[in-house]
């Protein structure tokens, strides 16, 4: 075999390296199987990895500016260790879990380019309510069941009024010379799967309130279990709608004549790789654990120090960090005028918490031994009711403008002044 026969080879060999999906058929006589890659190719694929994985830590770590905040994360620690000021370990780990938040959608956005739209909303969905999902299961491992459901119950709060608000102001801005439209009947399921959320929340609230119990403090967590059991099928019955027998119903309207398709390939093309995504979603959920762990821990003493009702914290504070993903990716697609997929974070991650993420967190509480029910007081589920209504009044037109979201901001301004002159009746009266 001359010079030139062996350096063709080579080049054979190091284009079946750098791009393994391409077929190699054709080359299967001419390079035996068993034969290892020459040092110079194993030394190209070495600094192949090493110039990805330096190009994935630019991207997902230093183009975003909100990264700024992510030294306040190993500073909570330090801090819980030297100074034990939970004040300042409360704050410090809150504005950590910002970035992170933040970072886990966008690692999110970049893993749904790969499986495709309707999967990709669900994955949104799912992976930007992880940060609540963490919280919920550290504070229901310390016993605190009312941080669980007031953190949960702010969160589809969060969602539902601050983030769809937002959404609907900045594209109402943006495109202010005219209505933004949405499927409303994807919508309308949404609305309905709340209000059954409502449904199951109140019945126990009820229960309690009314002192009609078969069995005063057992009947409701025997009911909330049974409640909580009957959603879970009801969202799971809800994905294989959404995901199998009805794709249709969630195909959004700028998409179903076909003239924005190219344009939207083109604007989502994905920055970092499918496994490079996996990757460090591994990764941030495993550093949000770590800090909601502190974060936990420190609500009580904060509540005290910061002379802060617990309720205000749980209910306003805490979701507002969760929803950082959410809040952003809302805001974007609603300026990009792609308003069923601000729509589909917004409600979407409301309709996983409600149907989802709180019946689980039910579940997980019977199997710790923790009497985690669906009783939030009444306070808490008169709220919930009233802001499904009004935010189901709002969507039933299919149409979105700048007042819509403004009366959504001021809806959840009321929200949050109610609940931070709102007295837990859990710690007087109960």
């Amino acid at each position: 075999m001359g010079p030139r026969d062996e350096m063709d080879e080579f080049e054979i060999e190091m284009e079946t390296l750098v791009s393994p999906s391409m077929s190699t058929k054709a080359h299967n006589s001419e390079i035996p199987h068993c034969r290892p890659l020459p040092s110079a190719a194993q030394s190209w694929t070495f600094w192949i990895i090493v110039e990805r994985f330096c190009r994935s830590i630019r991207i997902v770590i230093f183009t975003a500016k909100i990264n700024i905040l992510l030294p306040f994360g190993p500073a909570a620690i330090i801090l819980h260790y030297l100074t034990r000021n939970h004040g300042l370990v409360f704050f410090f780990s809150l504005i950590g879990i910002t970035p992170l938040a933040e970072r886990l959608g966008y690692a999110t956005e970049q893993l749904a380019a790969f499986t495709g739209p309707t999967v990709g909303g669900l994955l949104n969905a799912t992976f930007g309510n992880a940060t609540e999902m963490i919280i919920a299961i550290y504070a229901l491992k310390n016993g605190m069941i009312r941080v669980v459901q007031q953190s949960l119950l702010g969160s589809i709060l969060s969602n539902m009024l601050l983030v769809l608000g937002c959404a609907f102001l900045a594209g109402g801005i943006v495109h202010c010379k005219k209505d933004q439209v949405f499927n409303k009947a994807a919508a309308g399921v949404n609305s309905s799967l709340l209000l059954m959320a409502v449904m199951g929340l109140m019945f126990p609230a009820v229960l309690h309130f009314t002192h009609s119990e078969v069995h005063y403090g057992k009947s409701e967590v025997s009911l909330s279990r049974f409640s909580s059991c009957i959603m879970l099928v009801a969202y799971a019955s809800y994905l294989v709608f959404q995901l199998k027998s009805h794709r249709n119903l969630y195909t959004p309207l700028d998409n179903e004549d076909g003239h924005n398709e190219a344009n939207s390939d083109e604007e989502e093309a994905p920055e970092i790789g499918q496994w490079e995504s996996i990757s460090w979603l591994a990764v941030l959920t495993i550093w949000i654990s770590v800090l909601s762990e502190y974060l936990v821990d420190a609500i009580q003493g904060a509540s005290e120090s910061l002379n802060l009702p617990v309720a205000f914290i749980s209910v306003i504070l805490l979701p507002i960090v969760g929803n950082a993903a959410e809040h952003a990716s809302a805001i974007m697609f609603a300026i990009k005028d792609k308003l069923d997929i601000s729509l589909g974070v917004a409600i979407g991650s409301s309709t996983q918490i409600s149907m989802f993420v709180i019946p689980f967190s039910v579940v997980v509480g019977w199997i710790m031994g923790r009497g985690m029910d669906l009783n939030f007081q009444l306070f808490e589920t008169a709220t919930l009711f009233i802001t499904v209504l009004v935010v189901a009044f709002m969507l039933q037109d299919g149409t979105a403008n700048y007042l819509k979201g403004l009366m959504l901001i001021l809806s959840y301004l009321i929200v949050a002044a109610s609940f931070f002159v709102h007295v837990d009746p859990a710690a007087s009266d109960d």
